[in-house]
């Protein structure tokens, strides 16, 4: 039993190697490409939809509904990159249904990716939306001697997104397969539907979280 699927090697030439996390990442590209190329390839803006286009816009709406809420005016500026990586991690969840699959999110390398891309672009839509020189004062507020402790907030809050996420989804999956061992069928199945409650659940917390995030850097403070 491994912690992480970064320890299960499936290919490996010299200093080269395609570990299970590349693999089970690639595998959930591939289902989110496909995905949306089989609802959007026939969009009807008529009366007459199908159910997956349906269940794409609720998806959607609600998506650009949470993002407002949070605060940000403009919720279609920022739903592909908040849209996206709650797709990313939500499928990640849900794909732990299939047989032999580890999601991606179970290690902390691609934990880490995902909070590295909030880091950017927080700083990203806060300079676009405020320009440098109104983005870099927010570091100065309420006074210039704060300046080290929101740096030292801006990486502790990347940590905690990587960490929280790797977390739980790591644990979920070292809780299953302690009992497939123990108890290789009722407990299992009842644990796998909490897992994927569980994987919702923190899709939604990493997605929001992001989406505060940016909220913050793009607040107009006024003077």
């Amino acid at each position: 039993m491994h912690l992480s699927p970064d320890e299960l090697i499936l290919w490996r030439y010299g200093w080269l190697k395609i570990n299970g996390t590349l693999v089970a990442t690639w595998f959930v590209m591939l289902v989110l490409v496909l995905g949306a190329h089989l609802v959007t390839r026939r969009l009807s803006t008529g009366l007459h939809r199908s159910r997956w286009q349906t269940a794409l816009e609720v998806v959607v709406t609600t998506l650009l509904h949470q993002i407002e809420e949070v605060g940000l005016r403009d919720p279609r500026r920022y739903l592909p990159f908040i849209g996206g990586l709650f797709l990313f991690i939500l499928t990640a969840a849900l794909l732990t249904i299939l047989p032999g699959y580890e999601p991606p999110t179970g290690s902390l390398s691609t934990t880490a990716a995902l909070s590295l891309s909030v880091f950017v672009a927080v700083p990203a839509f806060g300079i676009a939306h405020s320009g440098l020189r109104g983005y870099l004062r927010t570091y100065l507020e309420p006074t210039a001697l704060m300046l080290p402790f929101n740096l030292v907030s801006e990486l502790s809050r990347t940590l905690a997104l990587a960490v929280r996420l790797f977390g739980n989804m790591m644990s979920g999956a070292m809780i299953l397969a302690i009992l497939l061992t123990i108890a290789p069928f009722v407990f299992p199945i009842l644990l796998s539907a909490l897992g994927l409650l569980t994987g919702v659940v923190q899709a939604y917390i990493f997605a929001v979280l992001a989406t505060v995030y940016i909220a913050a850097a793009t607040q107009v403070r006024a003077r």
